[in-house]
């Protein structure tokens, strides 16, 4: 008998692209566009896929900060959202639901 091994699956590992990127979140949203956590979460998951220590560098956070913040057990606050979208090159837009 063969004994299977399977890697731990990570997103980022998918997310090459901008347009990966949009397309991730467009699918956060839809999904759980209503959990802070959830969206908190997938901001991680694109900070670790482009470089979680430039992105402190540019928002002027910590490093470990962000990766608590960001880990979708964290409860970051609104301009630390607001800032790591700036720093990851997007920008937050509210439509009519």
């Amino acid at each position: 008998m063969v004994k299977e091994t399977f890697s731990r699956y990570d997103s980022a590992d998918y997310l090459k692209t901008e347009e990966d990127i949009v397309a991730y979140l467009d699918a956060v949203m839809e999904e759980g566009g209503d959990d802070p956590a959830y969206i908190a979460h997938a901001l991680g998951v694109i900070a670790r896929a482009r470089n979680m220590s430039q992105l402190a560098r540019d928002t002027g956070l910590t490093r470990e900060g962000l990766y608590k913040a960001l880990s979708g057990e964290g409860n970051p606050s609104f301009a630390t959202v607001l800032k790591v979208a700036r720093a990851l090159g997007l920008k937050l837009k509210l439509a009519p639901a």
